[in-house]
């Protein structure tokens, strides 16, 4: 798409509009970046990751990205093996932190059908433990943690206890009488990094010691005295080793940064580009964006269009063209609206090649051009609200020679600027040569030859901005079908000019003209009766939908009163149910104090009573009771006997036989604290052993689901260390459940990090008996092979 329609067509502005929605200067890059693209596959991509924006703003989904920063230069550093500063990590830790954050929001958030994003973060790589280390380590950009390291810790203690020593030494001798003459100041300050005192220069032999700087007047000489000399080396002395262990941990930092050099790059990118796509969804919802419909057909189909430059009160624009006609000739007065539908339509086809919503109405349709021309006038701003623009013949020339079918033309207020009949005949030929072209050309113009060319060509369609005569002010509403008038002679007469020469005016306009001009007349007044009539069916169709509103509330009411009756019915069976086991707890629990009191008759009662409920509760069970009975009876194998594990029949409950009654065919049955009569035809034996077996099989069967399912090997390449631990942790959890004695993690030979930190995690784990570096036909030292 060429640059200079860009910028004619105002598409720079919305570039810099969409800038100040992004928060990284990464993502303000892809803004600057952005243009038009005519892949309508690739384009119909960036529209909906657009929409998919839109959905999680809606949703209230709002990613913490404040904390991206531009770390490229840091990156790139880190990757040739320079030493960062603490501003760099600190950066590189505020973007990890970042991505982990957005990850755990879309965790926590997830909406379906929501793939482009979701992909997108589901390539945000994990780096909490180096992240928290950096932050642990790092205060500032000048200053680094005395949690940094042990060492650093302890250096910085000693030299806290000996800075104090030092002053509590030089206090002393401030204090002390028989220095008072001596000093300029009794206080302890500093210069080039040693303790010092002022002494006045005429006592300078007075405290001896070494004399580092004295002041601009020379009267005041700054002592070190010589008892604290060996303490301010020592001072010195562990400053240095301050320095170089804070420049060890810088490195250290620096070096895992290399090491995860392309996860960081890769995330970097992914958070970037998501910024960028929330910025475009920002400003879709800002401008009541819509995700227009695509063709590759050259069909345009502008509803409710509104130019997203203009401000205050717009009217929509209505347009269409590419299906029954290509070309749409566009006439009206001045200042009524023609330049800003122009501009529209092609702001609105560049907008929506790059992948930005439009701010119209759902099924706006969109066709894909391979070029978009424009001749509208260097000087022309519809933000200024000019219309009025000069032609020019060499941007013309230039567009006719790059004409094609799959293309866009533009052309504002073609063939003016010379004489009326000339322009009009050259204006016609060029229609007429884009029309064999088959390009798709929108073109304003005044000549009247043009509205009757248009009429006289299959493929052509004339169009008018409507101007209200009586107010002498346009409506800027766009009807396509209908030529516009000049109005001249109706706003000369509305302006004053004498009736007379209106009148002469007229006269001297040839019969024909004159003839269309009062069709056109006609044709308005016609429009603006169905256009009063249509209103009247629109007020019919308003008051009819309010009664359909109206309907359906009463019929929700109606389902709010069932689904209430409903729950009121419900809670009173749960009500009843809860009573019914309110009144089974309290029999049991008669039972329990009747057995500690071993009241044997009363306790047997009781049982009786149970018994009465539960055949009550289940009388379906007790109607079918003779051939259960049957059934129970066909599955005893063996005679029951006293210590035997049985289950009773219909009750559903499990116990053990204290003794059998032959002649009652009864049996006394422990079960849990309570001991029942049954009858010995309801119970059923229990095999344990085969329980035993058939739990035995479970297990058994798990474990070799377990051992089908798991691979021998785990390839962890690609991962952040992090990443890789949790992997491995659940690996070998179910590597043990599947009875696997050896298994290999792959982790590729790269700086050896991910390496170290297997080895670290397998030496604390318990269940781990050895595990060693690969042969050389295993992988070498790409894998690790543990024996569990």
């Amino acid at each position: 798409m060429n640059k200079k329609v860009q910028s004619v067509l105002e598409y720079d502005k919305i570039k810099n509009i969409l800038k100040e929605y992004v928060i990284s200067p990464l993502a303000a890059e892809k803004v600057l970046q952005m243009r038009p693209l005519d892949d309508i596959d690739f384009v119909k991509k960036l529209q909906r990751e657009t929409s998919e924006g839109v959905a999680l703003l809606k949703a209230g989904i709002n990613f913490p990205l404040s904390g991206l920063k531009d770390i490229r230069n840091g990156l790139r550093l880190a990757k040739m093996g320079a030493m960062l500063s603490p501003g760099q990590l600190l950066e590189m830790a505020s973007t990890m932190r970042t991505a982990r954050q957005v990850k755990a929001i879309w965790n926590e958030k997830k909406l379906n059908d929501i793939t482009i994003i979701n992909n997108i973060i589901n390539n945000l790589h994990s780096f909490q433990s180096l992240e928290e280390k950096i932050e642990m380590a790092i205060i500032s950009e000048e200053e680094i943690s005395d949690n940094a390291s042990p060492k650093l810790s302890a250096i910085r203690r000693q030299k806290k206890m000996l800075a104090q020593n030092i002053k509590n030494k030089l206090n002393e001798i401030i204090s002390s009488p028989q220095y008072q003459k001596v000093l300029q100041e009794p206080i302890v300050t500093v210069r080039q990094d040693r303790y010092v005192v002022p002494v006045k220069q005429e006592f300078k032999g007075s405290i001896t010691g070494v004399i580092h700087d004295q002041s601009a007047s020379g009267a005041t000489l700054y002592i070190e005295p010589i008892a604290v000399v060996q303490m301010n080396n020592e001072l010195r002395q562990l400053e240095l080793e301050e320095n170089k262990e804070i420049e060890r941990i810088l490195w250290d930092l620096s070096g895992r940064i290399q090491e995860n050099h392309d996860l960081l790059r890769d995330t970097l990118h992914n958070l970037a580009q998501l910024d960028f796509i929330m910025a475009k969804a920002s400003y879709s919802i800002d401008i009541s964006g819509v995700e227009p419909i695509f063709n590759s057909r050259g069909y345009l189909n502008i509803s409710q269009g509104r130019h997203p430059l203009l401000k205050g009160h717009v009217v929509p624009l209505d347009i269409f063209l590419g299906d029954k006609f290509n070309i749409l000739i566009i006439t009206g007065p001045n200042t009524g609206g023609k330049t800003v539908a122009l501009k529209t339509v092609g702001l609105f086809v560049l907008m929506a090649q790059s992948g930005l919503h439009l701010p119209a109405k759902e099924g706006t349709e969109i066709a894909v051009f391979k070029e978009v021309f424009a001749d509208i006038g260097d000087e022309q701003s519809i933000e200024q609200s000019l219309s009025t623009f000069s032609s020019h013949m060499k941007n013309v020339k230039e567009i006719v020679d790059l004409a094609s079918d799959d293309c866009l033309i533009i052309l504002d207020e073609l063939g003016a600027g010379t004489d009326p009949t000339e322009g009009a005949a050259l204006a016609m030929a060029i229609l007429n040569y884009l029309y064999e072209k088959g390009s798709k050309v929108l073109a304003t113009t005044h000549y009247s030859e043009l509205k009757t060319f248009a009429f006289s060509k299959v493929g052509m369609e004339n169009a008018s901005m409507e101007f209200d005569v009586r107010t002498l002010s346009p409506t800027y509403k766009l009807t396509i079908g209908i030529p516009g008038k000049s109005n001249a002679f109706e706003i000369a007469m509305r302006l004053g000019l004498k009736k007379e020469i209106v009148e002469l005016g007229k006269s001297l306009m040839a019969e024909e003209n004159l003839k269309i001009e009062d069709m056109l007349t006609h044709i308005e007044e016609q429009k603006s009766k169905a256009e009063e009539e249509s209103e009247k069916l629109q007020a019919l169709k308003r008051e009819y939908l309010k009664k359909l509103d109206k309907l359906e509330e009463e019929r929700k009411k109606m389902r709010l009163e069932q689904e209430r009756i409903i729950k009121k019915a419900k809670e009173e069976a749960r009500l009843i149910l809860s009573k019914v086991q309110r009144e089974a707890e309290e029999i049991i629990k008669t039972l329990k104090d009747m057995e500690n009191e071993d009241q044997v008759s009363m306790r047997n009662k009781a049982v009786q009573e149970a018994r009465a409920w539960l055949r009550m509760t289940d009388e379906q069970l007790q109607d079918s009771r003779d051939s259960l009975v049957v059934k129970v009876e066909a599955k005893q194998q063996r005679p029951l006997k006293a210590g035997q594990k049985v289950k009773i029949s219909g009750l559903n409950q499990e116990g053990y036989i204290l003794s059998i009654d032959d002649v009652s065919k009864d049996a006394q049955v422990q079960v849990g604290i309570m001991k029942i009569n049954v009858p010995v035809a309801s119970l059923l034996p229990i095999d344990e052993e085969r329980e035993s077996e058939i739990e035995k099989s479970r297990f058994a069967s798990i474990a070799l689901t377990k051992a089908r399912e798991i691979s021998r090997e785990l390839d962890l390449r690609g991962l952040t260390v992090d990443e890789a631990l949790i992997k491995i942790d659940n690996y070998l959890d179910d590597a043990k459940l599947a009875g696997m004695k050896t298994v290999t993690l792959i982790h590729g030979k790269g700086t050896g990090a991910l390496r170290r930190g297997i080895n670290e995690m397998l030496k604390n784990r318990s269940d781990i008996k050895s595990f060693r570096l690969g042969n050389v036909d295993e992988g070498g030292t790409g894998v690790t092979v543990v024996e569990l």
